[in-house]
């Protein structure tokens, strides 16, 4: 394993105890991205399924936005999980970040979630 993995290994490991030890039945919000696409998904753990998802590939999305790869599209994505949620009439979940530094975009879409209605 190549030592910037087994880093982000590490950082995703810890992010993940944290989350565990204050969720409290909560759904998760977890966030991936790649170079050029943000995903967003709400998962409860306790049946190991996802209950809502977007992602800017979405044909949608892929219209609306120039690209997958800024601060709009992850902002974008955030309000359109959160609208997502609030449909399945969810409003508290716990955010996170996997691996990545809360920043740029992973903020981004945090904050549009939060602009949507999600609690964290």
């Amino acid at each position: 394993m190549a030592k910037d993995n087994q880093a982000a290994v590490r950082r995703k490991a810890r992010v993940r105890r944290a989350i565990r030890a204050r969720a409290y039945g909560k759904p998760r919000l977890s966030v991936h991205r790649s170079s050029k696409q943000i995903y967003a998904q709400i998962i409860d753990d306790e049946h190991g399924a996802t209950i809502v998802a977007a992602s800017s590939l979405e044909k949608d999305q892929r219209e609306a936005l120039r690209t997958g790869a800024n601060v709009e599209a992850a902002k974008a994505i955030g309000l359109l999980i959160a609208q997502r949620a609030a449909e399945k009439g969810i409003k508290d979940v716990v955010f996170d970040r996997g691996s990545y530094m809360y920043h740029g975009r992973v903020k981004a879409l945090a904050d549009g979630a939060r602009e949507g209605g999600l609690n964290f």
